[in-house]
């Protein structure tokens, strides 16, 4: 599989479980309503192992621009495949959050809440305080790429081998970093760390002819975009500092 292709179809899978958890607890007449804050921490950490079990073998799994920017800061991939990945990222993560939203079209339809809409779309501080909210992000994003710098270690393979990314520390324990990161440090911000999980489905909610939806909150929309990724240039400057 293209290795553009398999972002594509890894962050699709992602946001589209990831997604449809939030809207499983948050809109009314679900199944799983009001069913709480671990059991959204798990699924989006499930929804990265699936999406990782996916893409790995093909892309490295990235599912993230601050992953991939991260990697490339630290000399551990391509920059001239960056932009292509990026993009792939944002393209799957929107495909994901319209499928979710189809998925649960009835339950849309059925909530007035502008705020209960836009939840499984895109992320929103619990306080607003957009300087200490860009901070949530950016400390939160530093752990998962500190983390995933000194689990896949100094060297990048040889030429021939798959770029690094979530796919190079496995399914099962990238899962559990993210899962006590949302535990840990996501309260505040609903821990986008992915600055595609969030643009990707909010303009999909922009776009969307959903009734009552309200706004998009783009004067939000810069935290989760600009904060994993000055979270994920920190861990990578660390990284090489200390030389490893």
């Amino acid at each position: 599989m293209d290795p553009y292709i398999a972002e594509i179809i890894g962050t699709a899978l992602l946001i589209l479980l990831g997604s449809g958890v939030v809207a499983n607890v948050v809109l009314p007449k679900t199944k799983g309503n009001n069913s709480g804050w671990i059991v959204i921490t798990t699924a989006w950490a499930l929804a990265v192992f699936v999406g990782v079990v996916v893409a790995g073998p093909y892309s490295g799994a990235h599912l993230n621009p601050a992953v991939t920017i991260g990697l490339a800061l630290a000399g551990k991939f391509d920059w001239a495949m960056a932009p292509g990945y990026i993009i792939a990222q944002v393209v799957g993560a929107a495909i994901g959050a319209f499928l979710s939203w189809l998925v649960h079209i009835d339950h849309f339809k059925a909530t007035q809440d502008p705020g209960e809409i836009a939840a499984p779309f895109a992320t929103s501080p619990a306080i607003r305080n957009l300087k200490n909210n860009f901070i949530s992000e950016l400390i939160g994003t530093f752990v998962l790429i500190f983390v995933i710098l000194y689990i896949t270690g100094a060297e990048m393979g040889d030429e021939s081998s798959t770029p690094i990314g979530l796919g190079s520390i496995g399914a099962i324990p990238v899962a559990f970093l993210v899962w006590v990161i949302g535990m840990g440090l996501g309260g505040t911000t609903g821990y986008a760390i992915n600055p595609a999980r969030d643009l990707g489905p909010r303009i999909i909610h922009q776009i969307l002819p959903i009734k009552g939806k309200g706004s998009s909150d783009w004067s939000y929309a810069w935290v989760p975009v600009l904060g994993p990724i000055a979270g994920a240039a920190i861990a990578a400057g660390l990284y090489l500092a200390l030389g490893v």
